[in-house]
This record gives structure tokens, C-alpha cells and sequence, in this order.
């Protein structure tokens, strides 16, 4: 039995999320730059708007939601375990500090998306690609 993760290829999918975000405009020394797992679902919903469906998630993510669970957190929840499995090595995660934000705020197609986890013990989660 496959898991919606093989089923939807969604290693694939985000890597190419990844791999194809906006860097700087010229080779830089710092490489691609990260995204949220929030910037990561916003993406990937906009590109697999019925992927995003499938997985079942009603939301993004974000303060006021009403849930805790979110398309955001299952993604990177994923990404996580496979990356410190070892089954993913191409992409880097690493954590942005909450230290002095009092609050960050995303843009899903002009909808705001406040995340939950800003002036908060947790620290947002934010992935990128690497060349191995």
C-alpha cells in the first residue's frame, strides 16, 4: 500500500518548489534562499491545487484557523523525518527565531495568512534546496 506522499510524488513536487524559488538575481554566495513551510504550502497549493485537496488539509495554516493541524505543518512534519532519515538529501531545513517578531504574515493569492508560531516557544520551520 502507498502512502499519499508516493501516491502524489510530493518529494518530487516540492523539490521543484524548491529548486525553482526566487533567488537572488545573480550566483550568490548564500545560495537559494529558504522557505517556510508556510511560503512551501502556499506554493505548493497554488501549483497542485488538486494534490492539496487530496492530502485533505482545509487549510494552509496560520493563526485563527481553529485546528492544529495544517497543510503547512503536515509538509514540513514530512519533510523533517525524511531529512533526518536520510531518504532526502537535496534539501535543508533549519529554524527562523522568534527572537524580536512580534509577527510575520504570508500571502496566499491576496487572502493574509498570520502565522501561529510567531511570539511563540516554536520557531518556524524553513526549507530550501541544496546541490549534492
Amino acid at each position: 500500500m502507498t502512502s499519499k506522499w508516493e501516491e502524489l510524488q510530493l518529494e518530487d513536487k516540492l523539490i521543484d518548489i524548491l529548486r525553482h524559488s526566487q533567488g537572488h538575481p545573480q550566483k550568490h554566495h548564500f545560495e537559494l534562499p529558504f522557505l517556510t513551510a508556510y511560503q512551501l504550502a502556499i506554493s505548493f497549493a497554488q501549483q497542485y491545487p488538486n494534490d492539496a485537496l487530496s492530502l485533505g488539509y482545509e487549510h494552509i495554516g496560520g493563526k485563527g484557523i481553529g485546528t492544529q493541524t495544517s497543510l503547512a505543518q503536515y509538509l514540513a512534519g514530512q519533510l523533517s523525518v525524511r531529512i533526518k532519515e536520510g531518504s532526502i538529501k537535496n534539501v535543508e531545513g533549519r529554524f527562523l527565531s522568534n527572537q524580536h517578531l512580534k509577527e510575520i504574515s504570508f500571502n496566499n493569492g491576496g487572502e493574509p495568512i498570520v502565522s501561529s508560531l510567531t511570539d511563540s516557544q516554536f520557531p518556524l520551520s524553513m526549507f530550501r534546496y541544496v546541490e549534492v
